[in-house]
């Protein structure tokens, strides 16, 4: 599951919501959630700060431990 998606769903907030509060349009934000493109490193920072978390809970580990 995306990342974005997972931490909208277990802060009960919408991606309409989120595309409201990083100004960019439900499409685009429908776009990160389902996977069809990625948000830009300064969208991805802007989408952290809103849902205040770490940026690094949006990203998936490339190498294991």
């Amino acid at each position: 599951m995306n990342r974005i998606k997972e931490v909208l769903k277990y802060q009960g907030r919408t991606q309409t919501w989120l595309a409201d509060k990083i100004e960019k349009s439900y499409v685009v934000v429908t776009n990160y959630c389902n996977n069809h493109t990625q948000p830009s490193l300064p969208v991805l920072k802007k989408i952290a700060e809103v849902l205040d978390i770490d940026i690094r809970e949006l990203l998936v580990p490339t190498k294991k431990k």
